[in-house]
């Protein structure tokens, strides 16, 4: 029995440096199975302006209907021939001495936002086409000058006379309302323009495409080349012309 107690000790005195020097080994962490999902991540903070509006109560259906009818209301004060971007005021049949005379007549007193230097009386249909060369001409044409175009420089709307003022001629388109006549444009900088002055120079390039603008839109188009009577305005009139425009 001591024999075998002392063969047990022997044997564990020889063990304890095999032991000692055996590596500790760390548990690894258990393996994620695949496909479980991760956390997910944080969310942005929504920005100050949304959080605002998501504050901020919608328009109740009544609401908005007020104001788009109060919209076009304040477009529609002032209206004249159908068209909000014509202000001034309705006339109906404008009685003149003779043959002279204009039906549905109007007098303008603005034109695309655009006002007249005076008000201007002639038919609608007058109206609107100034009104279609002020959008497609003189607003784009005159828009690099001066900050753009402040207002039509008006010299003749309606009048009861015969063309040219001359006595025996037929009646001007002037005396049915069909015709304008422009002497001149202002800038909003202040700048006068005059055809008696700019036709030529460095705005006679805006003047003649302003001048080729209107050809065809109307009837006739007389400016300073077509004689001395206009050497100093544009004369436009709404005359139909079976052979096309007349423009000189």
């Amino acid at each position: 029995m001591r024999q075998t107690a002392r063969l047990a000790g022997l044997l564990l005195l020889y063990a304890a440096p095999v032991l000692a020097e055996a590596p500790l080994e760390a548990p690894l962490p258990q393996a994620r199975p695949e496909g479980t999902p991760s956390a997910p991540p944080a969310a942005a903070p929504a920005p100050e302006a949304a959080v605002v509006q998501a504050l901020r109560p919608p328009l109740r259906p009544g609401a908005l209907t007020a104001r788009v009818e109060a919209d076009r209301a304040e477009a529609r004060r002032g209206m004249i021939c159908g068209r909000p971007e014509l202000q001034g005021d309705r006339l109906g049949t404008v009685e003149g001495p003779g043959a002279c005379g204009v039906e549905d007549a109007v007098r303008v007193r603005s034109v695309d936002g655009i006002a007249l230097s005076r008000p201007l009386t002639v038919n609608c249909n007058t109206a609107v086409t100034l009104l279609d060369w002020v959008q497609e001409a003189a607003r784009p044409v005159l828009a690099g000058y001066g900050g753009g175009l402040a207002q039509l420089r008006v010299a003749g709307g309606y009048t009861c006379r015969p063309r040219n003022n001359r006595a025996g001629n037929r009646l001007s388109e002037h005396a049915y309302g069909h015709a304008v006549d422009i002497m001149g444009f202002a800038l909003r900088d202040g700048t006068r323009l005059t055809l008696t002055d700019d036709w030529s120079g460095p705005y006679a390039g805006a003047f003649r495409a302003l001048h080729k603008a209107a050809c065809g839109p109307f009837g006739t188009v007389l400016g300073p080349e077509a004689n001395a009577l206009h050497h100093d305005h544009f004369h436009f009139d709404t005359a139909a012309r079976s052979s096309g425009a007349y423009c000189r």
